[in-house]
């Protein structure tokens, strides 16, 4: 392991913890920049590594809010009592909408994993993204907490499944569902993000046996630190900035981001 390469782990965890909050697909940023500084990192440590950072901000940035659903969900169960309700109605629906994504992962994981990461593909997705934050940009939302149904989080969980696609966006294909079903852009974002925390830690729990037991491991050591801590304050920073931008209803500038990188992938290559 050369500084060369160690220098291109650290980017690539850049790269990822700053687009994994924000609507424009963290995965295929990944595609897009291995394949114009022309390298392949077909290392999966490393984006269970940098997924796992991810999710570590999400978690400091929500800490209350997490603490406060957990608490009064337990404290549902144990007393019954109406003013825990719906933080308890909150935990069940992500539960649900986290299953078509558990599901669908497993049936396609080779085709994903494969068949889609090319670099064209990547740019169809990020049309397609481009075209869903445009149509919920002005969306307001009036539903909050205590409004959310079962439907809500079934339609949810299917928007993130279709994120595995590399190019659409979790947190964009999720947020946009949710607007569009009249969230509160405060209940989208919380629930958006609070769905990323059972499939990250999920898919951190099953490949953490893989990851220790790697051939390369020790030699990947400090590739794979930079990286994580790369990608963990990186993803810190730019989830704070984007829930400001959520506040503001600045989504169509992420729209024209999204269709201009998409115009220019299809049709340059």
């Amino acid at each position: 392991m050369d500084f060369k390469e160690f220098l291109i782990y650290v980017f690539l965890g850049m790269v990822q913890g700053f687009t994994e909050p924000i609507p424009i697909s963290s995965s295929g940023h990944l595609v897009i920049v291995q394949h114009f500084m022309g390298i392949q990192v077909k290392d999966l440590n490393f984006e269970v590594l940098v997924n796992f950072a991810s999710l570590l901000a999400v978690l400091l940035v929500y800490k209350e809010d997490l603490y406060k659903l957990v608490k009064n969900t337990f404290s549902f169960l144990l007393t019954r009592k109406k003013e825990y309700k719906t933080d308890f109605l909150f935990s069940v629906y992500l539960i649900l909408a986290t299953i078509p994504v558990a599901v669908l992962g497993i049936l396609f994981e080779d085709l994903i994993g494969t068949k889609l990461k090319g670099i064209q593909q990547v740019g169809f997705a990020l049309l397609a993204t481009a075209v869903a934050l445009y149509l919920i940009r002005n969306l307001k939302g009036y539903k909050g907490d205590k409004r959310l149904t079962v439907k809500d989080a079934v339609v949810v969980g299917f928007a993130q499944a279709v994120a595995l696609i590399p190019g659409i966006s979790r947190s964009g294909a999720t947020i946009v569902a949710c607007m569009a079903l009249g969230m509160k852009q405060d209940t989208a974002l919380r629930f958006s993000f609070f769905l990323y925390i059972p499939v990250s830690l999920g898919t951190f729990i099953m490949s953490a046996g893989d990851l220790a037991s790697a051939d390369n491991f020790r030699t990947m050591l400090l590739p794979y630190i930079g990286a994580f801590i790369a990608s963990l304050v990186f993803s810190y920073f730019s989830l704070k900035w984007f829930m400001g931008i959520m506040k503001r209803g600045n989504l169509g500038y992420f729209a024209l981001y999204c269709l201009l990188a998409g115009v220019f992938i299809v049709f340059y290559f």
